[in-house]
């Protein structure tokens, strides 16, 4: 009797122990995220990775990550369409998750083609500024938290700025100020259309895929983000954020 009511015991310590650790990291997370609405993130998981591995170009460990923080409004309106048209038509009107895209991206993946995604620009910015990447399903309900919360907590433009801001937009390179200057030479205020869409082009492989030396398959995909991003509107996509 002595024996198992110690059990029991223990069984509930360890039960408190979870419940108090699952409370902090909650809190900490949300008070991490209502820090973020206003603040840029100290950095990323990725970041960190690109600045420690060794660099394929130079062969040399690389010491740091190109990244310039800019706000919102200084933010070519291009680049805010390009990357929507490109990556989540439906970033206006979905809370997070666009069923749609999820159900079409799981039917072409059962064909057992080349893997696509349905992740929405709020679901890439919940893993990039919080997670890992991976695709393990602990990280895939940690990234659909973390959607929920910046979706309630920051709403559309600061999701977008995030996004811009953070994206990899070439090895060692993120967000769209350090890819305009690297790229264009010139500020993120001032990218065209077209400089726009190459880079939304270059988006999903950063790193195969380079803006200065534009693949002919990338150079068509630019050719579409322009037609996508007329399609939706243009900059008059943007009022309804």
């Amino acid at each position: 009797m002595l024996q198992k009511k110690s059990r029991n015991g223990w069984l509930g310590k360890l039960v408190r122990a979870g419940f108090i650790v699952t409370f902090l990291l909650f809190i900490s997370s949300l008070f991490y995220t209502i820090y973020l609405k206003w603040m840029p993130p100290v950095t990323t998981f990725l970041m960190v990775k690109r600045g420690l591995v060794p660099s394929t170009d130079y062969g040399t460990v690389q010491k740091s990550v190109l990244c310039k923080w800019r706000a919102y409004d200084d933010i070519s309106s291009q680049a805010k369409v390009a990357v929507i048209a490109e990556e989540d038509q439906s970033f206006a009107t979905h809370h997070g998750f666009d069923i749609d895209a999820i159900e079409q991206a799981f039917k072409h993946n059962e064909k057992g083609r080349h893997i696509r995604g349905g992740s929405t620009i709020s679901q890439q910015v919940a893993k990039n500024v919080f997670l890992w990447n991976g695709r393990s399903w602990i990280r895939k309900g940690l990234e659909a938290y973390f959607t929920i919360l910046i979706e309630a907590i920051w709403g559309k433009k600061r999701i977008l700025q995030m996004y811009l801001n953070v994206a990899e937009m070439g090895n060692g390179i993120f967000g769209v100020e350090a890819a305009s200057e690297k790229y264009f030479r010139k500020d993120a205020s001032q990218i065209s259309k077209k400089e726009a869409a190459m880079l939304a082009s270059i988006l999903p492989n950063p790193i195969l895929y380079n803006a200065m030396h534009p693949s002919d398959y990338i150079l068509r995909k630019q050719g579409r983000v322009e037609r996508a991003m007329d399609k939706i509107g243009g900059a008059r996509y943007l009022d309804d954020l």
